[in-house]
């Protein structure tokens, strides 16, 4: 199995929590599908399956209001492919459609992330992603622009032996509460949640598994 440190840090996070969608609020912390996320910008493959082990706070927890203008609708696909089609011009007007809204970020972050993947499914062996990955991190390729839960909070990524120590190193323990996991995407897009307890700084990930890879577990146990 190889597995990766990468040091994730920013000036800005904002990391939704489900239950707070017009006013946006961030969760305290990175969560796993965002961390995936940062891993998949790096190197992506239908190959391999990225599994989130930890998540080390590094920095203290800080955060910032911001209000930001937003559209308050989206151009329906319908109205899209009927453009596309007739050749007619597709616009939406932002002086009637603006709105602000408040939001609670996260700022001046830095996590360090413990991953490791799965190869699903191909030839090449798992050596072979692992070396591609490696490489492209620190050259700093990418496949798209890594960024900490919203596209305009960018992200610095930095492959590491070792972590700084965590601003809560001396916390024996902080429960965080649920936080999103994943989305399993082969149910309808389900979200899964989980029980985020942070000890020494560090979040101890558990496996994320697919309602469609349970059944498979279940079957093969019965």
């Amino acid at each position: 199995m190889f597995g990766f440190k990468v040091l994730a840090s920013g000036p800005l996070a904002l990391f939704s929590r489900p239950e707070t969608r017009v006013e946006r609020d961030s969760y305290d912390c990175i969560t796993p599908s965002a961390a995936r996320a940062l891993y998949e910008s790096v190197y992506w493959k239908p190959e391999i399956a990225w599994r989130i082990r930890r998540i080390h706070l590094i920095n203290p927890i800080r955060k910032i209001s911001m209000r930001r203008n937003e559209l308050s609708s989206k151009i329906a696909e319908r109205t899209a492919s009927t453009a596309r089609a007739n050749g007619g011009p597709l616009a939406t007007f932002i002086e009637s459609d603006r709105q602000q809204r408040a939001a609670m970020y996260l700022r001046d972050v830095c996590f360090g992330i413990e991953a490791d993947f799965d190869v699903v499914s191909g030839d090449d062996g798992a050596g072979k992603h692992a070396s591609m990955f490696e490489r492209r991190i620190k050259k700093g390729q990418r496949f798209q622009s890594p960024y900490l839960g919203t596209r305009e909070c960018t992200a610095d990524l930095q492959l590491v032996d070792e972590f700084p120590e965590s601003a809560y190193a001396s916390i024996p323990e902080h429960d965080f509460g649920m936080m999103l996991h994943d989305i399993d995407y082969s149910n309808n897009n389900t979200p899964h949640f989980f029980h985020a307890v942070m000890k020494h700084g560090v979040i101890e990930v558990p496996d994320f598994e697919p309602v469609e890879s349970q059944c498979k577990q279940s079957r093969r146990a019965s």
